[in-house]
């Protein structure tokens, strides 16, 4: 398991001057590495969050026992078996009862439906690791070394009822290299997505801002702390 304080040993996000911490939770399926930045980061109060919650759909999830170490509120709620609507539905039961506001996935690997998407309009948030709008889905690395790009990275966005078509907030650039394969530019990227997620979570927490057409606008910083 990645320990947190080795994830981020660039300099820090600058200190959010928000008025009041957001209840967010966190969704994943795997190891939870994105997890591990963002309770960093939230602890360290480089984002001006608290993590109410941490679901998983896998009972075994790596990502789900870290939470439990870290002391928060954990949820495994299993899919196998289970019809989506079902599955959707729980799941939304158990962010109400958190009383959650902002839903950051993390390596959550279910497509959620737009009903879903529905109950918290322009509050979910996911990270990809590639440059949307290209290579969107399923091994978007292999999709940018088959493509021959010189340039890949990451992109953390809003969620929409489409597969990675949200409105982009933040993205980190990587260099691919003649030398690289699948497996050493997913590991670039990943390194960039430790950062890239918590300071686009930073951003819209702490900083106006409003959609525009599918631009996200920033302004200026909320004032208070």
């Amino acid at each position: 398991m990645i320990a947190l304080r080795e994830i981020c040993r660039r300099p820090p996000i600058p200190r959010c001057p928000c008025r009041m911490k957001t209840r967010i939770a966190v969704l994943l399926s795997g190891r939870g590495s994105n997890f591990a930045a963002l309770a960093d980061a939230v602890s360290s109060g480089r984002v001006p969050a608290e993590i109410a919650l941490v679901l998983s759909n896998v009972e075994q999830a790596s990502g789900l026992a870290l939470g439990r170490r870290l002391g928060f509120e954990t949820v495994a709620l299993p899919h196998t078996a289970v019809p989506r609507r079902e599955h959707e539905a729980a799941v939304l039961d158990a962010l109400r009862r958190a009383r959650v506001e902002w839903v950051c996935l993390a390596g959550y690997m279910r497509l959620l439906s737009a009903d879903f998407v529905a109950a918290f309009p322009e509050r979910i948030l996911n990270v990809h690791p590639s440059l949307l709008p290209s290579f969107p889905g399923l091994h978007p690395q292999r999709q940018a070394l088959a493509a021959g790009v010189k340039i890949s990275g990451c992109t953390v966005h809003l969620v929409d009822s489409g597969l990675d078509s949200g409105p982009i907030v933040w993205q980190r650039a990587v260099a691919v290299l003649d030398s690289d394969d699948e497996e050493s530019l997913a590991a670039r990227i990943l390194a960039e997505e430790h950062f890239a997620y918590p300071e686009a979570l930073a951003a819209l927490l702490s900083r106006r801002w409003r959609l525009d057409g599918r631009r996200v606008q920033f302004g200026e910083a909320f004032e208070g702390g």
